[in-house]
């Protein structure tokens, strides 16, 4: 069975939330690395998620729940994991991140091993995510999850060395970071 590495630089920093969904520990495949060229943002407009939250006095009331992407960004450097997955755990994440789409990063990406020979593909928002997230931004009707914040946040500093401090480079949002009470999309 053949086996695709993927980079991670949000939420699949965390061996929790990666194991939630390929449904096992991801061990001894799960490697510190970084992409050239590429910079973290805070862009990624949820096709499935909405809530409820108030900020500064104003209630939002099934808005739209914003998260990470990354851009080609000339310059720029992401750190995060890599990891390697099977067709079917390929496939629950393919299911997760279905408004993102994967693509081949193998040529800038270093991976913090002694020896590494893999094809790597990360997670990049699809434009109509992106233009999700803007309009949604612009109407005042979008915020971070504070359990993703925090969770992210926690990822990074269990790496150790200088990685929280590394993540903290990320631009800060121009949106609220809120407890979003979640409903489903129907």
């Amino acid at each position: 069975m053949s086996r695709t590495w993927l980079f991670g630089y949000g939420s699949l920093v965390s061996p929790a939330s990666l194991a939630s969904t390929i449904g096992r520990d991801p061990g001894e495949g799960f490697h510190i690395a970084h992409v050239d060229h590429f910079g973290r943002r805070w862009n990624y407009g949820s096709k499935v998620l909405r809530g409820d939250w108030v900020h500064d006095g104003q209630e939002v009331v099934r808005g739209l729940v914003v998260s990470l992407g990354v851009v080609a960004a000339e310059g720029e450097s992401c750190n995060g994991v890599v990891f390697d997955v099977d067709e079917d755990e390929l496939a629950a994440l393919d299911w997760r991140e279905r408004d993102y789409e994967r693509v081949d990063i193998t040529d800038v990406t270093t991976v913090d091993v002694g020896r590494f020979d893999g094809r790597v593909q990360v997670y990049v928002p699809r434009p109509s995510s992106i233009e999700r997230y803007e309009l949604a931004r612009d109407e005042g009707r979008a915020a971070i999850r504070q359990s993703y914040w925090t969770l992210v946040e926690e990822a990074f500093a269990a790496l150790g060395g200088d990685h929280a401090e590394r993540y903290g480079r990320t631009p800060a949002p121009d949106i609220p970071v809120a407890d979003i009470a979640l409903h489903p999309l129907t």
